[in-house]
């Protein structure tokens, strides 16, 4: 099987990014892989293959020229860039007359602000290639809850704009996906994964939905997707 396009993933030293990158090299697709710690991003893609399958990138989705930056090493380095996943994100949780005007301020520019300058960045190269976006929301962008209302905030505003940005960009050949899981088994708000996050999704379940996506007819765009773990109640 010959596939040899390029994905860059945000946030993709561990969890729904590395699991996603995990399977996508799995099927013959390079990955760049990206995070704001340089030891565990080059970690992380030394486990995914050499330089000639995977490329470890230093960026912070908060700052635009991050990414611009990020863009330029992977067209320098792949050729090109066929598939973006906006994933790198936080969550702070703490009832709205108590939360801190700086975890507000650190879920906006990671969750939000970030996606569009993944977008911003990528999105000449994308229409080079006909390429796909794909962004990491959350069912929180559809489901609020107590003590959620930064995180809600910004997930339901990824949903939002990357509904709105489908409609922009399909012009362009561009296809543009959200997927919006549930309960995934990562170290997301400081859990560590165990045998007790066995009911949860799985990272590289994500990473299978993604391969889905891509290897989709070019006419057919799901372009919501909500997921969740099948039996919650087995917690």
């Amino acid at each position: 099987m010959s596939v040899n396009k390029v994905a860059y993933i945000t946030g993709g030293s561990k969890g729904i990014g590395l699991g996603i990158a995990q399977i996508l090299v799995k099927n013959n697709y390079r990955v760049a892989i990206s995070g704001r710690q340089k030891d565990t991003v080059e970690k992380a893609a030394k486990s995914l293959g050499d330089s000639s399958v995977a490329l470890a990138l230093v960026s912070d989705v908060t700052k635009l020229e991050d990414e611009k930056n990020a863009v330029k090493k992977i067209l320098e380095h792949f050729g090109q860039l066929d598939i973006v996943l906006a994933n790198a994100g936080v969550g702070i949780f703490s009832p709205v007359d108590q939360m801190k005007d700086e975890d507000w301020h650190t879920m906006i520019n990671t969750n939000l602000n970030g996606v569009f300058h993944t977008l911003k960045a990528s999105v000449d190269a994308l229409k080079k290639s006909e390429g796909y976006y794909i962004t990491l929301a959350s069912l929180a962008g559809t489901n609020f809850f107590a003590q959620g209302a930064g995180y809600n905030a910004t997930k339901f505003g990824v949903v939002g704009f990357t509904q709105a940005a489908m409609l922009d960009l399909r012009k362009y050949n561009i296809k543009v996906s959200t997927i919006m899981p549930g309960s995934v088994a990562t170290h997301f708000n400081g859990n560590t994964p165990s045998k007790e996050d066995a009911w949860k999704i799985q990272p590289e379940d994500i990473g299978k939905l993604v391969l889905d996506l891509l290897t989709m007819h070019p006419r057919t765009l799901p372009s919501k997707i909500e997921v969740r773990p099948t039996r919650p109640d087995l917690k």
